[in-house]
């Protein structure tokens, strides 16, 4: 006799463009945002600046970005590939003409007081453009891989002119990345890094420095085509590199150049200079032990004892306020959204989508890796910001437009139902 009747719930109507999002992606990088803020406030108490408040602002603006991002259809962009690519090189070539210096380089531009630096919008934008052009080949050619590195070069190069070491490095790291998981010859990825391992090898032992080119040889005859001349140009070039680097590392560095690159392997040699920040930052993240001092309690972070605790050494001011405990919910909040981009990437319904997902993990986790390898004496200071919780603008866009991207490949996956018709 009663018919029933369904009420629609309204929420389902607006989520559904969103519904194969994945939240636990998006919930790892707001709440580093959020902490973010929370300790540049800290860091930064004592001095009367607002930058914690334009952290969060622009996060929100991020954030806002990232959602209507996730909702667009990534496939499209296969097709703007080169349009990308050309914008970004015109943005890093303009820098050289209109942009702004400060600490030593030329990277920022000035538009309208906002200082937009273009190299970190570029690795975006370099891994959609890697991206579309492996997404159709199954097993790239030694012939592939060197046009795509051709391609890749003169972003890269653009950007270590500026000069950008920090971004630089990441380039390299996303472009590893992308390779290995577009299936790229693992032996020719070694055979690529091998001049930079022998320039290394030549200055610390000549024996190693020996060894290592042999085996650079044997993986050129296992790896590459045409054995004998491959193997034999493999050589050459490592044994090349070796006497280069040496040359330019005894003859044409001076010592506070080398002492920059070195340092961190022994900061006490020179306390008050290039090891001042390597030294401070450890002091500060042993202080906090197990639990930390506090919030806006750390005698190294309020005392103002570490330059640049609000960007680059902000893991040390949480070191030493939470403790390891702090530290370690940090790490685990980044392993949590490196397994999602790994699912993501998994999962994605085409070659594309799990490139630009792995594009934008690589792109994370050796920013990860390097900024807080820097911070407890690990790594040489190379200026690469901790994601989502070091202060800067252009970081922080950059970092939730790739965010935007990963939910875009996510929410286009072939799963199970979640609305009813």
């Amino acid at each position: 006799m009663f018919q029933r009747i369904q009420v629609k719930n309204p929420w389902k109507s607006i989520l559904k463009p969103w519904a194969e999002i994945d939240p636990w992606l998006f919930a790892a990088c707001i709440g580093l945002t959020v902490f973010g803020g929370i300790m540049i406030h800290s860091v930064e108490i004592n001095q009367g600046l607002i930058n914690w408040w334009r952290h969060w602002v622009t996060g929100g603006v991020g954030l806002c970005l990232a959602i209507l991002i996730s909702r667009c259809r990534y496939e499209v962009l296969i097709e703007w590939k080169w349009p990308i690519y050309i914008a970004i090189n015109l943005s890093l070539i303009a820098v050289r003409f209109i942009g702004s210096t400060g600490l030593g380089a030329q990277r920022w531009i000035n538009i309208g007081g906002f200082y937009l630096q273009p190299s970190e919008f570029a690795k975006i934008g370099m891994i959609i453009t890697l991206a579309a052009l492996m997404h159709d080949k199954t097993v790239p050619t030694l012939r592939d891989m060197l046009k795509m590195l051709a391609i890749m070069a003169v972003p890269w190069g653009l950007i270590f002119a500026e000069p950008n070491l920090g971004t630089s490095l990441v380039f390299g790291a996303i472009t590893m990345g992308m390779f290995y998981w577009g299936n790229v010859n693992p032996g020719w990825l070694i055979l690529l890094f091998s001049p930079l391992f022998s320039v290394l090898l030549n200055n610390l032992s000549t024996p190693i420095w020996v060894g290592w080119i042999l085996v650079a040889g044997v993986i050129a005859w296992r790896s590459l085509p045409w054995r004998w001349l491959g193997t034999f140009g493999t050589v050459l070039v490592n044994v090349v590199s070796g006497h280069v680097g040496h040359i330019f590392w005894s003859v044409l560095l001076k010592d506070y150049q080398k002492m920059r690159l070195t340092g961190f392997l022994n900061p006490e040699k020179d306390p008050l200079g290039s090891g001042y920040h390597l030294i401070q930052s450890r002091i500060a993240i042993g202080a906090g032990e197990l639990k930390g001092r506090g919030l806006n309690q750390g005698t190294q972070t309020q005392l103002n004892f570490i330059p640049e605790q609000h960007t680059d050494f902000i893991f040390s001011a949480i070191g030493e306020e939470l403790g390891f405990i702090g530290c370690v919910l940090v790490l685990f909040c980044f392993w949590l959204i490196c397994l999602r981009l790994v699912i993501i990437a998994q999962t994605a319904n085409d070659n594309f989508g799990s490139l630009l997902a792995i594009g934008i993990l690589s792109m994370l986790i050796f920013q990860v890796f390097v900024n807080i390898g820097m911070n407890i004496g690990l790594a040489p200071v190379t200026g690469i910001p901790l994601p989502f919780l070091s202060y800067g603008n252009a970081s922080l866009l950059s970092n939730f437009l790739g965010l935007g991207l990963a939910e875009s490949v996510a929410n286009r996956r072939q799963r199970k139902k979640m609305w009813n018709r």
